[in-house]
């Protein structure tokens, strides 16, 4: 398993930069209890309750003894929020369920007692890959955009999202992209296969993210957050458009910031890039090196593709912008495993991928972390391109029949137990193949989640300043302990 080079914290504090926050109180492990929950392949575990384990004093640990260790004296990133994308495609596929079907889907993804308690939700602006035909909410040429109307969301995306909010408990962090503007906005005249904004267009295009904005307010719709441009160096086949880090730092500090301020939606959190960790560092320095740029910025998003190398997703990328740019949020804002085979959906490897990632994304700085589509179909769309991808949960639409693959059950150890704000603290394992990461909860609980990718069980103390509980590690397993 390759290795990942992280900073020594005392380095980083020397430095200045992302500096842990202070300890409110001193943290005694004394007295308390670990509850794990535990999903392991070859069993029938699945977010499975075990026994509640004492923590026990213990003495200095020696190098053969593994461990986790875990320091919530040491404070890091606020979390906002884990959770999916509701597009077009999830929406359609989810109106075709019965409704008995609709409700468990609902209760699986966001109730946070019967199911793994999503709290974060992206939408897609227009339309995309996985909508099942290319649209714009403007007629061609509307400069003046009067006919900018989000009546094509009212049939299926607008209704989901309000039944998920719901089901959240009233409220969900929704933000939103854009795959493309309108095609006559566009130097190739086409809504796919890349182009760039017009110059003369971007003052209206930002005036479309207002409009946007608005249209959804009115409908009961609360939008937290935007992004620039989805996937902002790719060109292709279905919506997209490029921005060169120039034309965007300015596009951002010409046009939309201004615009956004103007029409008093400066709150909404504005965030750059939302595309890989391979040109991450190279896209935050652009943006926020340039002060009129930066300050209507609340962040950066990104995306894990063209980063798999087997064990290497480049989330030293991730952790360098962290401590380039400590004020600024760093958001998780797609991911998937792409190419479809319904015969691939029980693989063990769909749910290490989002387990890996998202360990290492927290722990080099993410304070959000967003799933693709919350639900496909049987042929991994629909998707008007055919880029059939993978999802957490699969619907049969034949049968009517909901599949749940073990991605679902893996994001659902960080969702169901590591809540909007909670604070992630200081963790680290002395065996490479256990992974882990740990969030001390506005409740003052303790989740450190633990994954083992190795092929056997692996024995460990989870020890947390001078107490410790003894435990096991199944082989290819996620386990989340809660620490009361």
């Amino acid at each position: 398993m390759t290795k990942h080079f992280l900073p020594a914290l005392g380095l980083l504090a020397a430095l200045g930069l992302a500096q842990p926050a202070a300890a409110q109180t001193t943290y005694s492990a004394a007295g308390k209890s670990a509850q794990v929950y535990t999903t392991a392949q070859g069993t029938d575990q699945r977010l499975a309750a075990g026994g509640a384990l004492p923590f026990k004093e213990v003495g200095q640990p020696v190098e053969t003894q593994v461990c986790v260790f875990v320091n919530p004296e040491r404070q890091f990133q606020t979390l906002v929020g884990i959770g999916g994308a509701l597009t077009d495609a999830s929406a359609e596929v989810f109106a075709k369920l019965p409704k008995a079907k609709q409700q468990e889907l609902l209760q699986a993804y966001y109730s946070p007692t019967a199911g793994i308690g999503y709290t974060l939700a992206r939408t897609n602006i227009g339309s995309c890959d996985f909508s099942s035909d290319s649209y714009t909410y403007v007629k061609d040429n509307d400069k003046s955009l009067k006919s900018f109307s989000v009546k094509h969301d009212e049939k299926y995306k607008l209704p989901l999202i309000k039944q998920a909010t719901a089901a959240a408990g009233g409220q969900l962090t929704l933000f939103a992209s854009p795959w493309t503007p309108p095609a006559w906005m566009k130097t190739n005249h086409d809504l796919l296969h890349g182009g760039h904004l017009l110059p003369e267009y971007r003052q209206a295009w930002a005036e479309h993210f207002v409009k946007f904005v608005q249209a959804y307010e009115r409908l009961g719709v609360p939008v937290w957050g935007l992004t620039v441009q989805n996937e902002e160096m790719a060109t292709q086949k279905w919506e997209s458009c490029v921005y060169t880090a120039e034309e965007e730092r300015d596009f951002v500090k010409g046009f939309l910031g201004p615009t956004l301020q103007k029409n008093g939606l400066s709150d909404k959190k504005l965030m750059a890039w939302d595309h890989n960790r391979d040109l991450v560092q190279q896209r935050a320095s652009a943006v926020f090196d340039d002060p009129e740029s930066a300050k209507y910025l609340w962040g950066l998003g990104y995306h894990w593709y063209e980063t798999w190398t087997g064990s290497g997703m480049l989330f030293g990328n991730v952790a360098r912008v962290h401590e380039m740019y400590p004020d600024k949020q760093l958001f998780f804002t797609e991911g998937c495993v792409e190419n479809f085979k319904l015969d691939q959906v029980k693989e063990w490897r769909l749910g290490e991928r989002y387990g890996y990632s998202m360990i290492n994304d927290f722990n080099a700085g993410t304070a959000g972390w967003t799933d693709w589509n919350i639900l496909l179909d049987e042929q991994g769309g629909p998707n008007h391109v055919g880029n059939f991808c993978f999802a957490p949960v699969h619907a049969d639409l034949r049968t009517g029949e909901l599949i749940y693959t073990n991605a679902y059950y893996y994001i659902g150890h960080f969702s169901k137990f590591i809540r909007p704000g909670a604070k992630r603290v200081a963790v680290s394992t002395n065996r490479d193949w256990l992974q882990a990461t740990a969030f001390q909860n506005t409740d003052g609980k303790l989740a450190v989640v633990v994954m083992n990718r190795g092929d056997q069980p692996q024995e460990f103390q989870l020890w947390i300043k001078g107490q410790a509980v003894a435990t096991t590690s199944p082989a290819h397993s996620m386990a989340t302990y809660v620490v009361n």
